[in-house]
């Protein structure tokens, strides 16, 4: 099994980069820095027509879209233990989470960020307005789902849709409410972020503003 990750700091491919850290599955790793413009290079578009991160080489064939890509990635190396088991009880609350990060958390996100590009920035701001209101509530529905004093998401231990989570909640870092201000995320967030391979990420992909304060 060979791979490369395209990537561009803090975005997308976030969540993606995480993982194969954290599971020690090799890869190499190829900068695309989207604020510099590189996802619009003619070479990289043969490898992603749409031009976004990430983009995943699986045994030579380019992957993409960020929650797909780590579902692939745990049913190829289901000993990393990084989703629930098919047939186990929490296989269907996993599934539930990843679909729902990818086609309401996602979406929001980009109508969020975007609104003004994507469509037209006359309306950008009934846009935003709708993207924050399902953002906040998606904070509400996994505040809420944390509030029994779990310590990830689903199952008892770090999964997938953690990784996703985690990179969505730091997208809101700048934003009015940010996801910190959810009590039960709040101390989610500081665990995810104190773990080892969360601190790697942000060295490899040189971030230092969404860290656990110094102690």
């Amino acid at each position: 099994m060979t791979y490369a990750l395209y990537y561009s700091p803090g975005a997308a491919s976030m969540a993606v980069h995480w993982m194969l850290i954290e599971a020690q599955i090799p890869f190499e790793a190829r900068l695309i820095n989207i604020d510099e413009g590189a996802q619009h290079d003619p070479e990289y578009r043969r490898l992603n027509p749409a031009g976004r991160v990430p983009t995943l080489i699986v045994d030579g064939v380019p992957r993409h879209e960020s929650t797909a890509l780590l579902m692939l990635l745990a049913e190829r190396h289901p000993a990393a233990g990084l989703a629930p088991a098919p047939g186990s009880p929490e296989r269907a609350e996993w599934l539930e989470l990843m679909v729902f990060m990818a086609n309401t958390v996602l979406p929001a996100m980009r109508d969020w960020f975007y609104a003004g590009e994507d469509g037209d920035p006359a309306g950008a701001e009934a846009v935003q307005a709708l993207a924050r209101r399902r953002i906040e509530q998606s904070w509400d529905r996994l505040d809420a789902l944390l509030a029994d004093g779990r310590a990830y998401l689903v199952g008892g231990k770090l999964s997938t849709a953690d990784f996703l989570a985690v990179m969505l909640m730091r997208w809101s870092r700048n934003m009015p409410r940010k996801a910190l201000a959810w009590p039960h995320l709040a101390v989610y967030i500081g665990k995810l972020r104190a773990l080892p391979s969360f601190i790697e990420l942000n060295v490899r992909e040189g971030l230092s503003d969404w860290s656990n304060p110094a102690s």
